[in-house]
């Protein structure tokens, strides 16, 4: 049985989340496990801990998305919504104009945000189409929740889209390796702090996303002139 009360004794509480939320989340945690039985959303051995480790570890992100710049959030590589439909639902409220845009390439998966879109009334753009083929496009915030490396994730904001402010990313227990190894390529300023489902993993927005040796091009241009 899902325990409604899940997020109770963490720092979301203080977000004041409705009935109607919290409903809505609860309904939205059991239509992922039984549609998992017939399709890919979320590892098996993670059905019974779903509130933690997927609901409340999506949530978490809502700190750096309540923002006033923030009107769209793009979720790459969307699978079950997480953490995108999470987002939505917390937003449909708060502010009904904030819009999610997924990229799931997989037929089903977007079939399945397109139900839980319907279902639960959110503002949101579904696209099935493949995120690296994709040029262009434009976003206040980039956010991605297990779908490939942060070295990946950073060449897509960088190649694939014209405008944006904000990229946030999960991090495991090697997270501050993987800053200090992408601070090697890409100069950026971010933000951290710890997740609240696991003590050893952390949750980043990264922004002003440069790559240093375009950086080093730019200065010898001007030193010509």
């Amino acid at each position: 049985m899902i325990d409604s009360n899940y997020i109770k004794n963490t720092k979301i509480d203080t977000l004041n989340v409705s009935r109607e939320t919290l409903r809505d989340l609860k309904e939205y945690s059991l239509s992922i496990i039984s549609r998992n039985k017939k399709i890919n959303l979320i590892s098996l051995s993670t059905e019974k801990s779903i509130n933690t480790r997927h609901i409340k570890d999506s949530m978490q992100t809502i700190d750096f998305i309540d923002k006033n710049d923030i009107k769209v959030c793009t979720d790459l590589g969307s699978g079950a919504g997480l953490p995108g439909i999470v987002l939505a639902i917390l937003m449909k409220h708060k502010n009904p104009l904030f819009k999610v845009v997924f990229y799931e390439k997989s037929f089903h998966k977007s079939n399945f945000l397109k139900e839980m879109s319907k279902k639960f009334k959110l503002n949101t753009e579904i696209h099935q189409k493949n995120i690296f083929e994709e040029k262009n496009l434009k976003t206040d915030v980039i956010i991605s929740r297990a779908f490939k490396p942060v070295p990946v994730i950073l060449e897509i904001a960088y190649k694939n889209f014209k405008n944006f402010k904000y990229i946030i990313l999960f991090l495991g227990k090697s997270g501050k390796e993987i800053i200090k190894d992408a601070s090697k390529k890409w100069k950026f300023d971010y933000e951290k702090k710890k997740s609240i489902t696991n003590e050893e993993s952390l949750v980043i927005k990264i922004s002003n996303l440069k790559k240093k040796y375009e950086e080093k091009k730019n200065l010898k241009n001007e030193k010509r002139f």
